[in-house]
């Protein structure tokens, strides 16, 4: 039932903007926190950033606050990452997750940052 599809990876040079999207499905996103996770390879995944049910609140990983801003539109039931001033310690695999009972994850996405 729960489904988490995401898209917009890619290849930038660093300093470029990326925005990730994640479409959501099989529950209810209004009333579901989410979270951007990220694995560089051969390192541990680690949280990003996420935000509230609602919206309203949000938090991010200290390597990428400033640059890295998480988003919900209720309308599409789609989750964002814009990503602006990528470095390439940004390149990773991005993935989509939301917690209910257990931790769901979509397939992830992969960015590369790279000149």
């Amino acid at each position: 039932q729960v489904q988490l599809v995401e898209s917009g990876g890619g290849l930038v040079q660093p300093g470029g903007s990326l925005r990730l999207s994640c479409a959501a499905s099989g529950f209810t996103f209004s009333n579901s926190a989410m979270s951007w996770y990220r694995q560089a390879p051969g390192k541990e995944r680690e949280l990003v950033a996420s935000i509230t049910s609602s919206g309203g609140g949000t938090n991010y990983a200290d390597s990428v606050k400033g640059r890295f801003t998480i988003s919900k539109d209720f309308a599409k039931n789609t989750l964002y990452l814009q990503m602006n001033g990528l470095k390439p310690e940004d390149t990773a695999v991005y993935y989509c997750s939301t917690f209910r009972l257990r931790r769901y994850w979509g397939q992830g996405t992969q960015v590369t940052v790279s000149s």
